[in-house]
């Protein structure tokens, strides 16, 4: 039995693997439909090509790219303004596109903190697909965009106090922050071990961040592969309901 029809709207190349990879894996394995947004990075670019063959790795079809530019890479789009400096309306209304046309059961995205350690896009990604996760439904917000779609709901992409586990001493390493929600908020706890090499090797496919030493996928593969399973096969989410 297929499971709900599922888009993800994460940031950045990469975060689709790191973030909500076993469930996007899960979820197309059954036979539902999947699909990824990135609200940053343009699609001319070597990250775009690594993205692509990431989302085809988890069977999400291929790269909706906003191609707006990373809060802190310039070159991630040349000439494209920064995702946070998109006025708010019409970054939501391109994210209210891609849900009227892939017309999901259930969006994806990252949490309030944008995840453990907070990269401002994380965080913008996260107000912009609320907004437009509601006004996907409401024919008179966004008429240009189409015809009106409501999903039933969107989870959050989190960590939990308890679940932060090997990552934390990991991330303090490299100098970044580590911002858990309590345990309580949590309303779905996922064991994705039997999709995680589809998983990880969508975490490799993007190919110059594995090969960055602060970057996330540059610190998961240097580790033993016992401690990287503890770390990769638990995704964590909170659920936001948004029919009537």
């Amino acid at each position: 039995m297929a499971l709900p029809d599922l888009l993800a709207v994460f940031a950045h190349p990469d975060d689709e693997a790191l973030v909500a990879g076993g469930v996007l894996a899960q979820h197309a394995a059954s036979g539902a439909r999947t699909g990824v947004v990135t609200t940053t990075w343009a699609v001319d670019t070597p990250r775009a090509r690594e993205l692509a063959e990431a989302v085809r790795i988890l069977g999400a079809g291929v790269p909706r790219m906003l191609g707006h530019a990373d809060a802190r890479v310039p070159a991630s789009a040349p000439g494209r303004a920064r995702l946070l400096d998109v006025p708010l309306d019409e970054a939501v209304g391109h994210v209210v596109r891609h849900v009227r046309e892939f017309r999901p059961e259930i969006v994806v995205t990252h949490d309030a903190y944008g995840q453990l350690t907070g990269h401002p896009d994380h965080v913008h990604t996260h107000r912009i697909t609320l907004l437009a996760v509601h006004a996907a439904g409401l024919a008179h917000l966004y008429p240009e965009a189409g015809d009106p779609w409501q999903p039933a709901a969107v989870h959050l992409a989190t960590h939990p106090e308890s679940g932060v586990g090997d990552l934390g001493p990991l991330l303090t390493r490299a100098g970044k922050r580590l911002l858990s929600v309590p345990d309580s908020h949590v309303d779905a706890t996922l064991d994705v071990t039997p999709w995680l090499p589809q998983k990880w090797a969508a975490v490799l496919a993007h190919r110059s961040e594995a090969a960055r030493e602060r970057s996330l996928p540059g610190i998961l593969s240097r580790l033993p592969a016992e401690t990287r399973t503890r770390i990769l096969s638990t995704e964590y989410f909170t659920r936001l309901a948004l029919r009537p």
